[in-house]
């Protein structure tokens, strides 16, 4: 694993510990909710931008993509 491959692994790491804590979650149900809205694939597609954001920052927007997602199930 290249170093970018390593930063890019950490950051979403991150980002699941932070949003199974927001959300009171298990880490497997949290993974749940991650992988069913495809979550995971656009942290690591825009780790560039995202990495860069705060804690907060993040957790808003991977409610919102969650939320985009979820509309779009429905719609």
């Amino acid at each position: 694993m290249d170093k970018k491959q390593q930063d890019i692994a950490y950051f979403i790491s991150f980002c699941i510990e932070q949003y199974k804590k927001a959300k009171g979650l298990t880490g497997e149900q949290a993974m749940k909710v991650l992988g069913k809205y495809g979550v995971l694939e656009y942290l690591e597609e825009h780790f560039e931008v995202l990495h860069t954001q705060s804690y907060q920052w993040l957790l808003e927007d991977i409610d919102e993509f969650i939320n985009i997602r979820r509309k779009e199930e429905v719609g």
